[in-house]
């Protein structure tokens, strides 16, 4: 079984964008935690992973806990900003290519859901201006 999760760990920890789009399959569906309406497709799903990488990228974002099986995981992170401590977890499936098919992510606090807006909005922006 070919896990994309070791691949996901070494994107955290390396930025590596091009390693991010070779784990995503094409359909990649991504649900936000402050998005209505799932984003569908690699391209999208990418430039929301681009954002968050560059938002939740400081030196208090860790994952605490993992529970991986066969093509599912849940990862619960922490992570400080602005003085607001915020709890998350992605659930991530993949296919049996080992390719991500749907990335989900839930935040809490709202205050922490609220920032994490504000900043993915900024980020978001100054993408679409390249």
């Amino acid at each position: 079984m070919n896990s994309p999760i070791k691949k996901w760990h070494e994107v955290v920890a390396t930025q590596d964008h091009e390693l991010l789009k070779s784990i995503l399959s094409e359909n990649v569906v991504f649900y936000s935690p402050v998005v209505f309406t799932p984003q569908k497709g690699r391209d999208i799903t990418y430039l929301y992973l681009m954002a968050a990488a560059q938002v939740f990228n400081n030196k208090s974002f860790n994952y605490t806990k993992e529970i991986v099986n066969k093509n599912h995981a849940t990862l619960e992170f922490e992570l400080i900003i602005d003085g607001i401590e915020i709890n998350g977890i992605d659930l991530i499936t993949w296919n049996e290519d080992g390719l991500i098919i749907e990335f989900k992510v839930f935040i809490r606090p709202l205050q922490g859901v609220n920032v994490i807006h504000r900043m993915m909005q900024n980020m978001l922006k100054s993408f679409s201006k390249n």
